[in-house]
């Protein structure tokens, strides 16, 4: 793992359709690696590394530059800001959060004071049109000093590495970049593809362009994934566990994976001494919806990194589960760019 590339990224803001310091992180690291690349119109990063050998089959590895947050729709005369989610959020981790607001103004979700709230309100949920974000601004005029309608709102970044889990916020799909990346730096027996892409949290909509420029055979989405393995979930319920090694799903409300992928990364596993797991639940979905079905058809799988308290401010994801996912991958790629498959 390299430690200090997945903190920058984590620590960065780029939330879908603002995807640009992500962008430009990843570029600065694999320009002098990658054989060529390019930025396409939506703002994906396409990229293509020279192998020591051409390959059999043409893979590509993907993973999204974009993270859940906010989006600024009204500006209040008192200088408050109304706002809307971009892509899933749990409305319950929101209040009392601290956000970033456009050129980094630095703001806290609140809701209406407990004590003015009256009966069933008090234990209710609010919507987010409930909700503002205070600037500290006097009034609208003060607030338009400093905010836009439109502006993206971010997680407040934090970063905790205790040698042994990692916490912050983005890591729904740092992790997976922060992969990829290493990945472009790497000597590579075969020629490989690999995509950087946009707007995962708000539609796959990056992923489905990327896809149809590469026009891949097979596709591994590198991602975090959902982890309930808490003490008020029952075992049977908990989908995956963290600790556990990297998460394979067999089919999503998006994808059915493809079965031998499956098989040979649970071969790669065992054979490397890497942990996997099963994801136990048909639940969510991923960039590998959009290209599995795209131009004639990709054989596509997700290996993915469990995490607790995805899309919050602070996610939480194991090293060793990590660097699991990237060795599964990393080896995966290469036996299908072999032609073992």
């Amino acid at each position: 793992m390299n430690n200090a590339l997945l903190k920058e990224l984590c620590l960065s803001n780029g939330i879908s359709g603002d995807e640009n310091v992500i962008r430009d992180i990843i570029i600065s690291e694999i320009k002098d690696y990658a054989t060529d690349f390019k930025v396409d119109a939506l703002g994906n990063i396409l990229v293509f590394k020279k192998g020591k050998e051409k390959s059999k089959n043409k893979v590509l590895l993907s993973a999204h530059m974009d993270e859940v947050g906010f989006i600024v729709t009204e500006i209040t005369e008192d200088g408050l800001l109304k706002f809307d989610e971009v892509g899933g959020i749990d409305r319950r981790v929101v209040l009392g959060d601290r956000v970033v607001v456009g050129n980094n103004i630095s703001g806290v979700v609140g809701i209406k004071p407990v004590h003015l709230s009256k009966g069933d309100d008090q234990n209710k949920i609010p919507s987010y049109k409930d909700m503002y974000i205070d600037i500290g601004a006097n009034d609208k005029n003060d607030a338009l000093k400093y905010v836009s309608y439109g502006d993206s709102v971010s997680f407040k970044s934090f970063y905790q590495n205790n040698e042994k889990t990692i916490i912050s916020k983005a890591i729904d799909d740092r992790a997976g970049c922060s992969m990829l990346v290493e990945m472009i730096k790497s000597e590579l027996p075969y020629d490989m593809y690999f995509s950087f892409v946009v707007q995962e949290e708000v539609g796959l909509r990056g992923a489905t362009t990327a896809a149809y420029t590469i026009k891949p055979d097979f596709a591994i989405v590198l991602e975090a994934t959902t982890a309930a393995d808490i003490p008020s979930v029952e075992e049977s319920k908990q989908i995956c566990k963290v600790f556990g090694g990297a998460v394979v799903a067999f089919m999503d409300k998006r994808t059915i994976y493809d079965k031998e992928l499956i098989k040979k990364s649970f071969e790669i596993a065992k054979s490397t001494g890497n942990k996997i797991q099963y994801k136990k639940a048909v639940a969510g979905g991923n960039d590998a919806g959009a290209i599995q079905k795209s131009c004639s058809g990709v054989r596509t799988i997700a290996l993915s990194v469990p995490c607790r308290y995805l899309h919050s401010q602070l996610s939480l994801i194991s090293i060793d589960d990590y660097n699991s996912t990237f060795n599964i991958a990393f080896e995966l790629a290469k036996v299908v760019s072999g032609g073992e498959l």
